[in-house]
């Protein structure tokens, strides 16, 4: 299923709209992960948010969101780039995520915890920033992260639709942001008509789209659409990647490692898995220095 990201401007107004559909990246995520229907909406709300904050970045630019919670959620990690790559992990609770409604997204995260939320804005420091769960409802959270440490009036809205079987049917968001000098007023009032809508999952698994939702939002504020980007779930791990990594758990460990005849490496975001047999330990072993 085609994925994509629409940002489109009210000029005259003074606001940004983002919409997206993350269907596909979803599923296939959650595929990875194997996930049960409490992890699909999870991940279907994380993923969606990290796309929504990638939307605003500028290129090579890249934002992570890590969220704990004392639901049936312990930790949920989502991240995007500039370039709509996304990918995300999460662990969650087991007893309880039995236990726990897949379309309860409050339920699963929980109203005790914190979200996380880090920028690599090709500065010398990663921008970071932390704040304490509002609701459990991420999209309401992330609303909450916008005006308190960012301080820019915004609504964030997501949703993710599970069919009878728990597959995902539908994923997507909108977010609405006022820019400087913008008009409170003018953004309330499209706010007003996001809440008046049916939930985003619904409008999308009944065929609308994020254009057409962004033109029932603007209602008859006059904007332009700025551009449309392909999203896709994109993992940086590598098996060269993985075996940089053992060059830095020293010696010793690796030793241990050569004597148990291999070294699997299994990556959190997309469950790939690199296998390092005794030849290629001790060929990464030759290469430490001395005193490693």
């Amino acid at each position: 299923m085609e994925n994509y990201m629409v940002r489109a401007l009210a000029k005259a107004c003074g606001v940004r709209g983002l919409a997206c559909l993350t269907t596909g990246v979803v599923q296939e995520a959650a595929q990875r992960h194997h996930a049960s229907p409490a992890g699909k909406t999870v991940l279907g709300y994380g993923l969606t948010g990290a796309a929504l904050l990638g939307a605003m970045l500028k290129v090579q630019q890249q934002v992570a969101i890590k969220v704990e919670g004392d639901g049936a959620l312990s930790k949920l990690v989502a991240e995007s780039d500039s370039y709509g790559h996304l990918r995300g992990y999460f662990t969650l609770r087991e007893e309880a995520a039995q236990l726990a409604d897949p379309s309860d997204i409050a339920g699963i995260v929980g109203q005790q915890g914190r979200l996380t939320v880090v920028k690599d804005l090709q500065l010398k420091q990663l921008y970071e920033s932390v704040v304490p769960l509002q609701t459990g409802r991420l999209d309401a959270d992330l609303t909450y992260y916008l005006m308190m440490s960012e301080q820019i009036p915004s609504f964030v809205e997501i949703d993710v639709q599970l069919d009878a079987q728990g597959e995902v049917r539908a994923a997507g968001g909108v977010l609405l942001q006022l820019l400087p000098d913008g008009d409170l007023t003018k953004l309330a009032q499209m706010a007003e008509r996001l809440d008046d809508l049916p939930r985003i999952g619904a409008l999308l698994a009944n065929g609308e789209t994020p254009h057409t939702i962004l033109a029932t939002i603007f209602g008859a504020e006059p904007y332009e659409v700025l551009e449309t980007g392909a999203l896709d779930f994109r993992c940086t791990c590598s098996r060269e990647r993985s075996r940089h990594a053992l060059t830095l758990i020293g010696r010793e460990e690796l030793m241990t490692l050569l004597d148990e005849g291999e070294a699997v490496i299994d990556c959190h975001y997309c469950h790939a898995r690199y296998r390092f047999d005794r030849n290629e330990l001790a060929e990464i072993l030759a290469e430490l220095p001395a005193d490693n």
